[in-house]
C-alpha cells in the first residue's frame, strides 16, 4: 500500500499539515454539508456524514461549526450548493492521480486544477483514464508508536479489516467501503484509536519516483491540496518519505 498513506507521512515530516486552520475547517465543513445533503443529517444512518464529523472533531472543530454544516446540508440553514467532482490526472514520473473536489463552480475548479498540473509537469486525463488503477476502500490510520505490530494486526483482522500494513510510523488498516465504521468502532473498543479514517482511492500497484520527479510530485500534491475546492488527492506513487520531506 502506498500513495495516499505515503503522502500523509510526507506531510507529517514536512509539517505541511500546519496550514491555516481556517482553510482546513473550510474543507471539513464542505464535506459535512455535502454528506448531510446526500444522506440526511443523522450520522448514525449516514456513514459519510459520520466520518466527516469524526474527522472534524479530530481537528478540534467547534461543535457549533459542525452543527451549522449539517443544517446547511439538510436545508435548515441557507448554504452554498456544492457538488462532488473527481478529476483523473497524471503527475511527474507517470504517477496517476485521483483529485477529489467539492465545488460550487466546476468550470472554475477544473481550470485551477489544470493550471497546477501544467506548472508541475502533469496533465489532466479523460474520464476512466486513471480510475481503473485504483480500488475504492476504507482506510484507517493508527499511530504505530507504542503498539505491537502483530497484536495490532490481529485485532484489525478480527475486526473485519481486509489488509494491514506498516508504513513508517503508522499502521494502515484497509477495509471494504461499507465496513469502515464497523472496523473503526471495533478497533476503538479494544483501545486502538485512529488518527484518521476515510474512504480513499487505493492504488492496485505503485510507481517508484525519485530525484527531480519526486520533488516535482510533492510540490504538485501540495499545490493541488492548497486549492480551496480540492478535498484530497490520492496517487499511486512510492518514494523515500524522509528524503522527500527534507527536499
Amino acid at each position: 500500500m502506498a500513495g495516499h498513506s505515503k503522502w500523509k507521512s510526507i506531510k507529517h515530516f514536512k509539517a505541511a499539515t500546519d496550514k491555516k486552520r481556517g482553510a482546513m475547517f473550510t474543507k471539513l465543513i464542505r464535506e459535512i454539508t455535502v454528506a448531510a445533503k446526500q444522506g440526511g443529517g443523522d450520522p448514525d444512518g449516514n456513514p459519510r456524514l459520520r466520518t466527516a464529523i469524526e474527522n472534524a472533531k479530530a481537528q478540534s472543530m467547534p461543535k457549533e461549526n459542525i452543527e451549522r454544516g449539517v443544517l446547511k446540508g439538510t436545508g435548515e440553514l441557507e448554504g452554498v450548493d456544492y457538488v462532488d467532482v473527481t478529476y483523473e490526472a497524471y503527475g511527474p514520473g507517470g504517477v496517476a492521480l485521483m483529485v477529489q473536489a467539492l465545488t460550487d463552480n466546476p468550470t472554475r475548479t477544473v481550470a485551477e486544477v489544470r493550471a497546477k498540473l501544467a506548472r508541475f509537469n502533469g496533465n489532466l486525463g479523460a474520464t476512466n483514464s486513471v480510475a481503473f488503477m485504483f480500488d475504492r476502500k476504507g482506510q484507517i490510520l493508527l499511530p504505530a508508536l507504542g503498539l505491537d505490530e502483530d497484536s495490532a494486526m490481529e485485532r484489525a483482522l478480527e475486526a473485519g479489516a481486509e489488509d494491514f500494513a506498516k508504513e513508517d510510523d503508522i499502521f494502515v488498516v484497509t477495509t471494504a467501503p461499507a465496513d469502515l465504521h464497523a472496523v473503526k468502532s471495533a478497533l476503538e473498543a479494544v483501545g486502538l484509536k485512529s488518527s484518521e479514517a476515510e474512504l480513499s482511492w487505493i492504488p492496485k500497484s505503485t510507481v517508484r519516483v525519485e530525484g527531480k520527479n519526486a520533488e516535482s510530485l510533492v510540490k504538485l500534491l501540495e499545490a493541488l491540496e492548497e486549492l480551496d475546492d480540492v478535498q484530497k488527492v490520492d496517487a499511486n506513487f512510492d518514494m523515500d518519505v524522509s528524503a522527500m520531506a527534507q527536499a
